[in-house]
């Protein structure tokens, strides 16, 4: 895949195949798997080893340590795709595939990568991410309050995370806590955890508006043993990888955005054509037709900029992002398309009328979905403090 993709209008072949692939894969074997997940908050435990079965795990990591060997971009497209047919599962993939697995591999050693990339990259082993905590969401890295106390051969974790995508179900963390708390920012480092270590406990798991199925929880460290060995990266230099992971974080959740907009504009078009009312299908009508016009303009706007972003960090260096092009452009890229996945959905309870408003329908189910995707990997508003503050500087 030698081609510049930042310099394309559309997806050339390699990429293609693997959206197709993904879609083929995602709507006979996620797809059937939805309307449970959303209606009892339920976990399917046999998905992610199917997904790995498939090649779509580890997407990011060499064929070496059990991976796909793709690129970040073609991981947007397998997101993009997931979001399609189950937006839950979509995000729980996203978490471990892209907030875990990628941040190990782009960070850990040698002999961490070994130990634990395999399980992580064949499914039968579940990753998350714990940063956010309940007095540090938006202000995540100045406000933390987990601290890592150096004991012999061990760490010695304390505190609390919340709303963490996969942890009620994680069986590999990357947590990051407080070194040296009197650095703030710089005195943060991060750990890998197991679900087995002495003083970890998932302390509740969180019912949802949407994403159900998704299992989100606020898990607690009580003097949890961390072993030395399983400090990621140097002490107190965590924060370029929440940086990094961060932005590339931004990148592939904007990819989410535009398959559950895809998938809401198929299902309008669909309903448009048959639902008769005055003896006609509403889509002989001009303000129906003005809306499926305004979803498919922001759909195809969102995904020209979802997929120019993927393109221009799909090689950010290690160590990189926070700062500069790739921090603003990211931000930029979940800022509309979380805003503009939103205009979209709006349109397409509109357009389905009462029966969208039906908990039980699927367009119910994506609408339920968009307003996390205005608050997670950074609030809107947030975002827009990031794009204009790289702006200024000139």
């Amino acid at each position: 895949m030698t081609t510049p993709r930042s310099s394309q209008f559309a997806l050339h072949a390699d990429d293609q195949a693997v959206l197709e692939a993904a879609d083929k894969f995602a709507r006979k074997m996620l797809a059937p798997l939805s309307g449970r997940m959303d209606n009892e908050e339920w976990w399917p435990p046999e998905a992610f080893p199917q997904i790995g079965a498939a090649g779509f795990m580890g997407a990011t990591v060499p064929s070496d340590y059990g991976g796909a060997g793709m690129d970040l971009f073609s991981s947007g497209l397998v997101c993009q795709a997931f979001a399609r047919w189950n937006p839950a599962l979509a995000l729980s993939w996203a978490a471990h595939d892209n907030l875990c697995v990628n941040n190990i591999f782009r960070n850990a050693s040698e002999v961490q990568r070994r130990r634990y990339l395999p399980g992580l990259c064949n499914g039968s082993q579940i990753g998350a991410l714990g940063l956010t905590e309940p007095g540090a969401g938006s202000d995540a890295l100045a406000g933390m309050r987990t601290t890592a106390r150096r004991d012999g051969e061990h760490y010695v974790l304390n505190g609390t995370k919340i709303y963490i995508t996969n942890g009620p179900v994680a069986d590999v963390l990357l947590v990051y806590a407080k070194t040296a708390p009197e650095r703030g920012a710089k005195g943060i480092s991060a750990f890998i955890v197991e679900k087995g270590f002495p003083g970890f406990r998932v302390a509740q798991k969180l019912i949802k508006m949407g994403f159900r199925g998704s299992q989100t929880g606020e898990l607690v460290f009580e003097d949890c043993r961390v072993p030395v060995t399983n400090l990621v990266g140097p002490e107190n230099d965590g924060v370029k990888i929440v940086m990094s992971g961060l932005d590339l974080e931004r990148a592939l959740v904007a990819s989410l955005c535009v398959g559950i907009a895809e998938r809401a504009l198929e299902l309008s078009v669909a309903y448009a054509g048959t639902r008769q009312q005055f003896g006609k299908p509403i889509g002989s009508f001009q303000m129906v037709q003005a809306l499926l016009a305004e979803m498919y303009t922001d759909t195809e706007a969102m995904k020209s900029l979802v997929w120019r972003t993927l393109a221009d960090v799909n090689d950010l260096e290690i160590g990189g992002g926070g700062r500069g092009q790739a921090h603003k452009l990211t931000a930029a890229s979940i800022l509309f398309a979380g805003e503009a996945c939103n205009r979209v959905l709006n349109k397409a309870v509109q357009v389905h009328g009462g029966s969208g408003y039906i908990w039980e329908s699927e367009i119910n189910r994506l609408f339920r979905c968009i307003k996390i995707l205005e608050i997670g990997a950074g609030t809107s508003e947030v975002r827009k403090m990031i794009i204009a503050e790289e702006l200024l500087k000139g």
